[in-house]
């Protein structure tokens, strides 16, 4: 997690505690818990974390989901236990509303929470004002935590709401789950490089936290360099033409597409710019080997990308740059890629023109996605 907290991100590093917190040295409860929705989880929700973690020789994170949100507990579970490995994390659904004056309420949400924490518990750590009466249900004592967000000023609600100016309170696995994903796919020579990079740094222009927007570069293109390379080191006088593709190297290519991708997510702005992927590298399949790989398709789908910008070879020079050929293919290209992301159900947009008029558009359509915003379903109703 090198990069997790850059540029300014409001988070303590390691369990250091910020702003001269006076905490005792050592742990003052043996068994510590936080609990909560995190929904989805953000500064606040760590530092609370981290707090108890230096008060307790073992601390329980329990997360609780309800069937109506649209962030999966599992999802939850797993970035809580990636930003705090020392904790012990857990889940649990929770599909009873919060009311804090009815007891019998009460009574069914600790129901859950029993079943998920049967041992005792010596501290509960909140920065809600139930906190209180959830610890003596507890039977544990009561540890107030930042209540009033002067330390990280963030709500769950607030990221639900705008999670692009939360950003910064977001971490890294979270905003990989978050950042709109755009692809700029097309047949050889279409000027996908050009395009995605002039997009990424339209949006760095914006400055704030699109200042990081990341591009990804087309791996399949620095593997076929290697292969190229590998085929010179035994023949010095091979050519593109010479090298041969096998059907194995085509989810390689995709996986660590992906893997390229989520790293920049990590650390970039809430729209990152790929240079084709995963989806793309089934229809190079059909290109160089022919038919179909089920395995480059399932990994393929495992990408959460958002929108495809298709780039037409007409009026496109084809230029050789030593890692192409194919030129008369470049029309079937174009086909079977419209046909694939129609077929699939991707939303796309074909760009077709001069660079400018291209990137104007593209724009237009990235600007188109990130309006519509960020769906979280509400949580269940609460009466504070």
């Amino acid at each position: 997690m090198s990069a997790a907290y850059e540029h300014g991100a409001a988070y303590e590093h390691g369990a250091a505690y910020e702003h001269g917190a006076a905490y005792e040295r050592g742990p003052a409860y043996e068994h510590g818990l936080v609990l909560g929705k995190f929904y989805p989880p953000h500064a606040g929700h760590h530092h609370l974390v981290r707090t108890a973690q230096g008060r307790c020789a073992r601390l329980t994170v329990l997360v609780c989901a309800a069937s109506v949100e649209s962030v999966p507990l599992a999802d939850r579970v797993a970035w809580m236990r990636e930003i705090h490995p020392d904790a012990r994390v857990v889940g649990a659904i929770d599909d009873t509303r919060m009311d804090l004056h009815d007891p019998a309420i009460w009574d069914a949400h600790m129901a859950v929470f029993r079943a998920a924490v049967p041992e005792p518990v010596d501290a509960v750590f909140t920065s809600e004002p139930y906190g209180d009466e959830l610890a003596r249900r507890f039977g544990a004592a009561s540890v107030t935590v930042d209540q009033d967000r002067t330390l990280h000023p963030v709500s769950g609600t607030a990221v639900r709401k705008d999670p692009a100016g939360c950003w910064d309170f977001l971490a890294p696995p979270v905003r990989a789950a978050l950042t709109r994903r755009v692809v700029v796919l097309g047949a050889e020579s279409t000027g996908t490089t050009t395009l995605a990079l002039a997009l990424a740094d339209h949006y760095r222009a914006r400055g704030g936290v699109w200042a990081r927007t990341r591009y990804v570069p087309e791996y399949g293109r620095e593997f076929s360099g290697h292969k190229l390379a590998a085929l010179r080191a035994r023949w010095p006088g091979a050519q593109w033409e010479d090298v041969e593709f096998t059907t194995d190297d085509f989810p390689l290519i995709a996986g660590r597409q992906n893997e390229a991708e989520e790293e920049a997510a990590r650390a970039g702005s809430p729209v990152l710019f790929c240079d084709t992927d995963s989806f793309a590298t089934t229809v190079w399949h059909e290109r160089y080997v022919g038919g179909r790989n089920p395995l480059v398709e399932e990994v393929a789908d495992r990408a959460p990308h958002h929108l495809w910008l298709l780039t037409g070879h007409e009026g496109v020079a084809f230029e050789d740059d030593g890692l192409r050929d194919g030129e008369e293919l470049r029309p079937w290209m174009t086909g079977r890629f419209r046909d694939e992301l129609t077929r699939t159900g991707r939303t796309f947009v074909a760009l077709e023109g001069p660079h400018e008029k291209r990137l104007a558009d593209a724009v237009v359509a990235v600007d188109a996605l990130l309006d519509q915003g960020w769906y979280f379903a509400d949580p269940l109703p609460e009466n504070r």
